[in-house]
């Protein structure tokens, strides 16, 4: 069995995340062969519905992020709210509560920094809609390990902060409006699809 040469896109969104997120997730395939961890900044105090809404609108098996998951391609895992998501060597999970980031806790740097050591060039990062700096860092970090990263074009994104910083750091492979994005990663992670 050939692995894919993606093995795990690591999503980061902000101020206007849910309907990003969504409408990338909801035009992926139901065999579609990576696996996806997603953090959006979310109010620390509320209890998050994510996980329950793009259930409803994605044919992948979605989940709320718990300690030690084991990571499976075609699942897609929400960063719960106010815990960091990271991705172990050994390819589990694990929830932080260490300090904020950029202000924020989940932090799409931790993330995706974490996603860049364990998957280095199998992974791909993508940076949505969002206001802030959250991701510069990450970003950096996968394409020195080899992977991609994706981010949301101008015209389609509600804030366009989070994806003009990540574009600012010259890591971006490809700037793409949000009907555009769930292709691209298809075509990434499943060539023969593509």
């Amino acid at each position: 069995m050939n692995l894919p040469v993606f093995e795990i896109v690591a999503m980061a969104a902000s101020a206007g995340g849910l309907n990003a997120i969504s409408q990338v997730l909801s035009n992926l395939p139901a065999d579609f062969a990576a696996a996806i961890v997603v953090v959006q900044h979310l109010d620390p105090s509320s209890r998050s519905y994510m996980a329950e809404i793009l259930k409803r609108r994605t044919p992948l098996a979605v989940k709320q992020a718990e300690e030690n998951d084991r990571i499976n391609s075609g699942t897609i895992y929400i960063a719960p709210p106010n815990y960091h998501l990271l991705i172990n060597p050994d390819h589990t999970l694990s929830l932080s509560k260490s300090k904020l980031v950029h202000f924020v806790r989940p932090s799409a740097d931790l993330l995706f920094e974490s996603v860049a050591a364990s998957y280095q060039k199998r992974a791909i990062a993508v940076v949505l809609t969002g206001t802030g700096e959250d991701g510069i860092m990450g970003v950096q970090a996968i394409h020195e390990m080899g992977g991609i990263v994706i981010a949301q074009d101008e015209a389609t994104s509600e804030y366009f902060g989070m994806p003009s910083a990540a574009i600012k750091t010259g890591t971006v492979d490809f700037i793409l409006p949000i009907n555009e994005i769930s292709a691209k990663l298809i075509a990434l992670v499943m060539p023969r699809k593509g």
